[in-house]
């Protein structure tokens, strides 16, 4: 930056240079109590400002300038916070212009053309906000999850593997496929491949050498499908993923339909020495664990169970059996009646429960009429965070359609947080949701979610133009710059600062196609293209600027277990492959290594500021960054070679500071060799082959 850029001239206002967020070194403390006095700062270019205003809610404060370095002023003041949020936003005065900045950016009131609002009314709609008390893991935030669909993940304990025709669900007796890599079929929620807890305690050294900081389980209790969405068991482990000691009884003959005649089943699932070694076995695996300096997330599905459930029991698995009472579809009197809404009073069988969706297989959970299924879930939610289980966090399914009205919903959610955190306190509650989560993310109730809005959907756009289900392409999207910054700067505001910062970001789930097929920028699915498509025509280079993306974005970058390794697949089923054991693209994983550890070397990786720095078509660039480090990433996505101007002194990269890049991927592969560059005038120019992402950091200066 040049002499004229930084003097105070009225021609130039360095709106580039303006910077404040919640990070802990522009709000100290980051996430302060009640009662407790906050430092509020923001930066502007040096000499730049007359004045700088703190507006927090119907008070102003002049901020004193308290510090300078060779191109910023920081300004500061301290607000007490009481029993209550706080919303603010900084109102800047040079040469008798006003510029106002919020979550969004820099607005120039003289500039204001949006008739709908006014500048003042648009910067309260997306300001900054203090919320008193409300706390995010610190272990999670920046943390490396590995989501794992046991059933897919490694079989280790083959006794324990559904077998052929052991009951009957949704049109089909359940299938144990001979092949481990046997794509999974159309209709898949009976086919079992055996995977399970004894599987992922053999691959926990592979899980650990990755550089995973968590492991986020899909549903492991007691359920008769391999998503288990569809709990049959809150209180324990399915045995088929844990232990099974008492075994015996028959499966099903010829076209049987009838699961009271499913003995096996209904011995090994119903059977208390199984269902308590199971629950032995989990403890186990989450102490070990825990040795290991990981984490544990389990999936609570509490929208809805299923219709196996033992307090619905359709199929009759728990009728007459010893401890168990008799299911609400059997008789009227029975002590679960209250736990679904029935719409007719025809006992027994009775089949007018409302399920979620019209789906008779998941009977929606009837709160409101309940107080002691309430109760009952709550004791859940409190059990599995405690000993001897000791599970570090929860992510709720289809978390905002709990319950039968929106009030009684963020009730619910309100006592699902203290419960939770009263036992554990450092425990992570992460919902799945679509949309703007902002309404359950004011302290009380979820600490973050599954970040669609804010990074998965986005990139996905940007880097391929395809609908993260692979339904749709948009070229308008494709490649489109503008409209990734303005959808991740508008969505990101939604959240708080430490709800961001603990984020669930993926690239693929198991609700979604791997985003590896996605680069392929195909429209299909398995039933239409058949599964071996969607390994064609995908491009590795794309793949691994998302992940370059993904480790070095605000949140905790979430792998879905063989991404790595270069899974493809449809949306469901076929995103549900199983890991490609002996079949892995070694070079895939190597880098998904090398970027892991990368990303935790680095506090700014982790909890530091984001800023913007550069676009142009096709080509993004931003800066992560702390007090000590400064990083610079920057993707073009174009299919030929671009050249950037990227402005560094932004992040306070000087002329005389070398800039070492610390890794490139291209076409032609990926590298982690060092090459030094320097800053002319502030502005870092590097050209960029076509799919190229670099990352690159300011050296730490000696002496």
């Amino acid at each position: 930056m040049d002499e004229a850029q930084q003097s105070n001239d009225p021609r130039k206002f360095l709106r580039e240079a303006v910077f404040s967020d919640g990070t802990e070194w522009f709000r100290i403390p980051p996430e302060p109590r009640c009662n407790e006095t906050v430092k509020i700062i923001i930066r502007t270019g040096k000499n730049n400002a007359d004045a700088v205003v703190l507006i927090a809610g119907l008070k102003q404060y002049l901020m004193k300038k308290t510090s300078h370095d060779d191109f910023f002023d920081y300004y500061m003041r301290e607000i007490r916070i009481e029993d209550h949020k706080i919303s603010y936003y900084f109102l800047i005065e040079c040469d008798g212009q006003y510029y106002y900045y919020n979550c969004i950016g820099i607005q120039s009131e003289g500039e204001w053309k949006d008739e709908s609002c006014s500048v003042e009314e648009d910067c309260k709609k997306h300001s900054f906000s203090i919320i008193p008390d409300f706390h995010t893991p610190d272990w999670t935030k920046g943390a490396v999850m590995y989501q794992i669909y046991t059933d897919r993940f490694c079989n280790g304990d083959a006794s324990n593997d559904v077998v052929n025709n052991e009951y009957y669900y949704i049109n089909g007796t359940t299938q144990h496929p001979d092949n481990w890599y046997h794509y999974p079929v159309g209709n898949g929620i009976r086919e079992f491949y055996g995977g399970d807890l004894a599987g992922i305690l053999q691959k926990l050294d592979y899980i650990e050498a990755l550089g995973v900081e968590a492991i986020y389980l899909n549903p492991i209790f007691v359920s008769p499908s391999n998503h288990k969405y569809d709990i049959q068991d809150y209180d324990y482990i399915d045995p088929h993923f844990g232990v099974i000691l008492t075994d015996g009884g028959d499966s099903l003959q010829g076209n049987d339909k009838d699961n009271s005649h499913a003995t096996k089943y209904r011995q090994r699932v119903s059977s208390f020495e199984n269902l308590e070694a199971s629950n032995r076995l989990f403890a186990s695996f989450v102490e070990e664990v825990h040795k290991r300096g990981m984490k544990v997330i389990l999936d609570g599905v509490f929208n809805h169970c299923g219709s196996f459930n033992k307090w619905m029991d359709k199929e009759g698995i728990y009728k007459d059996a010893k401890g168990y009472e008799p299911g609400a579809y059997h008789k009227k009197d029975s002590p679960y009646h209250a736990f679904f809404k029935f719409s007719d009073d025809k006992w027994p069988e009775n089949d007018s429960f409302d399920g979620w969706w019209g789906h008779s297989t998941l009977p929606k959970l009837n709160y409101e009429e309940s107080a002691e299924l309430e109760d009952y879930i709550m004791g859940i939610a409190k059990k599995w965070v405690s000993p001897p289980y000791n599970v570090d966090g929860w992510r709720l399914d289809v978390a905002a359609d709990l319950g039968h009205t929106p009030e009684y919903n963020h009730k619910f959610w309100k006592r699902f947080r203290r419960t939770v955190k009263e036992v554990n306190p450092e425990a992570i509650i992460l919902a799945e949701h679509y949309g703007d989560p902002y309404d359950w993310l004011q302290g009380d109730e979820w600490d973050t979610v599954m970040n669609y809005d804010a990074f998965m959907e986005p990139i996905t756009w940007f880097l391929t133009g395809m609908e993260k289900h692979s339904e749709d392409f948009n070229g308008g999207l494709y490649s489109n710059q503008d409209a990734f910054k303005r959808s991740m700067l508008t969505n990101m505001a939604r959240y708080q600062t430490q709800s961001l910062q603990v984020a669930m970001n993926e690239l693929s789930n198991h609700d979604h196609s791997r985003f590896l097929t996605r680069t392929n920028q195909q429209i299909g699915r398995s039933i239409t293209k058949g599964s071996e498509s969607a390994n064609w025509g995908i491009k590795p280079e794309i793949m691994r600027e998302a992940v370059v993306m993904q480790m070095t974005w605000p949140g905790a970058p979430t792998v879905y277990y063989g991404d790595e390794a270069g899974l493809c697949g449809w949306t469901d089923p076929d995103n549900r492959r199983t890991y490609p054991w002996g079949r892995e693209d070694l070079q895939m994983i190597r880098f998904h290594k090398e970027v892991i550890s990368l990303h935790k070397n680095y506090t700014a990786l982790k909890k530091g500021s984001l800023l913007f720095l550069f676009t142009s078509p096709g080509v993004i660039s931003y800066g992560r960054f702390d007090l000590l480090d400064k990083f610079i990433v920057v993707i073009n996505n174009n299919n030929y070679e671009t050249e950037s101007d990227i402005p560094v002194w932004m992040l306070g990269i000087r002329d005389d500071m070398p800039i070492v890049q610390l890794l490139y991927t291209n076409q032609q592969g990926f590298g982690f060799e060092s090459r030094i560059f320097r800053a002319d005038h502030g502005i870092l120019k590097i050209s960029l082959t076509a799919f190229t992402a670099v990352v690159l950091k300011n050296m730490p200066q000696l002496g």
